[in-house]
């Protein structure tokens, strides 16, 4: 696989000279900002597009996506990004609030797949766990004889005597990420579901247990930079840890997947649904910026082409599930027209 470091260290790099240089009000180096899963995908293209066009190299940050979607709708100008990635879609709250502050035309794309892995040195006793079992270690509360506590599992095997005797220790995305959204969705409420106790739940206090992960230690926030967690995992062989597929990928020959639900996760099964934790990838365009801070249009164009996203394309070579033919066929559609996402389509 064609590493991401050079690229990176390119962006990062063109990103703090435009910040230097570029006086505030009168830009000309497009601004992104959102998910740490999508940033990688995103500083190759970035890095691409400066390299084959006369436009500035754009500058990312990785805010996680929920601090993406707060920036990107803060405003109209160019104080304010004028693109947004996220590993999950945009909430109907946060369109609202976009709506609210004058960001009113808004195109989505959807990028492609990932799936959120549960990973460790492959010097590690490896997992073979379901969501049932993993809410149980990960989970606030638990049902213990009918009643929901807080979590009093330690061990893996206080879980099931089948997982590893060892402490429950995983390190994962902080709330402001689209991975621990997706996560708590998928994972851990798709686990807790499967527990005969969530079945008596009101939809408020369903959302604040079965999506809510243990506070005691259990569970260690890491922010927003993946790779933080690979190094740990890297140097820690008791230590678990929560992020997107393509980072596994990127460090295959250091780190092992868990087993969830019967299912190790690869990319087919991924672009397929069938692995339990798979999701969708996007970008979010603010078109009041298209044709005033120099290069978006011709960004998406770049983002969304063949040689990008196609079966053969460079970001399918750095780990990217990317669309089908025809979904990259209404992509390139979509980056021609722009069409505004409605509310109505968040619902």
């Amino acid at each position: 696989m064609i590493k991401l470091n050079k690229a990176l260290a390119t962006v990062a790099l063109a990103g703090s000279v435009a910040a230097m240089s570029v006086p505030a009000m009168a830009r000309d180096t497009i601004s992104i900002v959102g998910s740490s899963t999508v940033y990688p995908f995103a500083t190759v293209v970035a890095e691409r597009f400066g390299t084959k066009t006369d436009y500035n190299t754009p500058k990312l940050e990785s805010t996680g996506s929920g601090g993406g979607m707060k920036l990107f709708c803060q405003g109209i100008g160019t104080q304010h990004p004028d693109i947004t990635n996220a590993s999950r879609r945009m909430k109907a709250s946060e369109y609202e609030l976009c709506q609210k502050n004058g960001v009113t035309d808004i195109t989505e794309f959807r990028i492609g797949s990932d799936g959120i892995v549960i990973a460790s040195s492959k010097d590690a006793e490896n997992l073979d766990i379901t969501l049932k079992q993993l809410f149980l270690a990960l989970g606030s509360k638990v049902p213990v004889d009918g009643e929901w506590v807080a979590n009093p599992n330690k061990n893996w095997s206080d879980v099931d005597s089948s997982l590893p005797n060892k402490p429950i220790l995983v390190m994962g995305p902080p709330p402001t990420s689209g991975t621990r959204d997706s996560f708590n969705e998928l994972a851990l409420a798709a686990g807790c579901d499967e527990l005969p106790e969530a079945a008596s739940l009101g939809e408020d206090e369903h959302g604040a247990i079965c999506e809510s992960v243990r506070e005691d230690g259990a569970f260690i926030e890491a922010g927003e930079n993946d790779n933080l967690i690979v190094q740990k995992l890297i140097g820690d062989k008791d230590m678990y840890g929560v992020f997107g597929y393509s980072f596994l990928e990127e460090n295959s020959d250091r780190l092992q997947a868990a087993t969830l639900n019967g299912m190790v996760p690869t990319a087919e099964g991924i672009a397929a649904d069938q692995y339990p934790v798979a999701r969708s990838l996007f970008f979010y365009v603010k078109k009041a910026h298209v044709g005033v801070i120099p290069g978006i249009q011709e960004y998406v164009d770049e983002f969304t082409s063949n040689a990008a996203m196609g079966q053969n394309g460079y970001l399918k070579n750095v780990g990217l599930i990317v669309p089908p033919r025809e979904q990259l066929m209404n992509l390139m559609d979509k980056a021609e027209n722009m069409p505004n996402l409605a509310l109505e389509e968040l619902k």
